[in-house]
């Protein structure tokens, strides 16, 4: 390096040091803003605004261009036509999810003695029942589908014992707002980091129950097939049900039409075992991806496409 380029580079790192502290403050403070600006309307109020603006600002920002060569990826047979559709609908549902994280603390209404007149609706809340009363830890896999945040809350509001891995943002005042907001619904959250494997263990040992997001690329896991191509993918949940023999369930959030939600929970999903009856990481992990690509296939649209799940 030139020593002229080598001083450029030392005035660059110290103007990003000067401004991040700014750019942290301008960022926290309209996520500040919008969260209020969301909760003086009805959820369905905010949800239709936000919805509208993403889907038509949504499909022309630079990470569209992500979404639309995954989707040919995955979906070869579709036209260009198509495609944009779906992107467009990923903005919907983006747009909506951001204008219900404001009202995460109001939007639980499910009622077990009339499961089907609220906003929520719930598929295997029998098997949720059984988990919580069977003595035994459990772990749960979900994917960016839907309103995924509201399958943390699902655990606690059915008194099923157990946290959520989560990651948090790189920006640390912004992770902390979120983290306060979260924790008003999600108790139990366990923020991925080194410590984590050992915080989950723990709880695990204690006969509670973990759930984690594992449909995002994760450059030191295993490869596992989805959608005909290899992806790498954090294999936490495989090692933790190997070393705890413990049954492994899908979960997965479905946006329905008028502000509702149909929340889903699999029976246990049978893993690939080794020579001695151990869960084999790599097969778990592949059957487990199996599910969740059959859940994108269903509704393409309600997935994040614009994250580089194939690299």
């Amino acid at each position: 390096m030139s020593p002229l380029k080598a001083i450029w580079v030392r005035i660059a790192r110290r103007l990003r040091a000067l401004l991040a502290p700014v750019w942290e403050t301008i960022v926290v403070g309209t996520l500040r803003g919008l969260v209020w600006w969301s909760r003086l309307f009805p959820v369905s109020w905010s949800s239709t605004i936000i919805s509208t603006l993403a889907k038509l600002c949504g499909p022309f920002f630079v990470v569209s261009g992500t979404a639309r060569r995954n989707l040919r990826t995955a979906f070869p047979e579709k036209s260009d036509w198509e495609i944009w559709w779906l992107v467009v609908g990923v903005w919907d549902n983006l747009g909506r999810m951001a204008a219900e994280f404001a009202h995460l603390d109001r939007i639980w209404d499910y009622d077990p003695v009339h499961p089907n007149r609220g906003r929520i609706e719930i598929v295997g809340a029998d098997i949720m029942e059984r988990l919580r009363d069977d003595g035994r830890p459990a772990l749960f896999f979900t994917a960016h589908t839907g309103n995924w945040e509201l399958n943390a809350i699902t655990g606690a509001k059915l008194d099923v014992p157990g946290g959520v891995l989560y990651r948090a943002p790189n920006i640390k005042k912004a992770a902390d707002l979120i983290a306060e907001m979260r924790a008003q619904t999600m108790p139990g959250l366990v923020k991925a980091s080194r410590n984590a494997g050992r915080q989950m263990a723990r709880m695990l040992e204690d006969g509670e129950h973990i759930g984690m997001l594992v449909d995002q690329y994760w450059g030191q896991g295993v490869v596992v097939d989805f959608f005909g191509r290899p992806a790498a993918t954090n294999p936490t949940l495989a090692r933790l049900a190997r070393q705890f023999d413990c049954p492994v369930h899908g979960m997965r959030v479905i946006r329905l039409p008028r502000g509702r939600f149909r929340i889903e929970i699999t029976e246990e999903v049978p893993l690939p075992r080794d020579a001695d009856g151990r869960i084999e990481v790599d097969g778990a992990m592949q059957a487990v991806t199996k599910v969740i690509e059959d859940w994108v296939r269903e509704y393409p649209s309600q997935w994040l496409w614009l994250h580089r799940r194939w690299r």
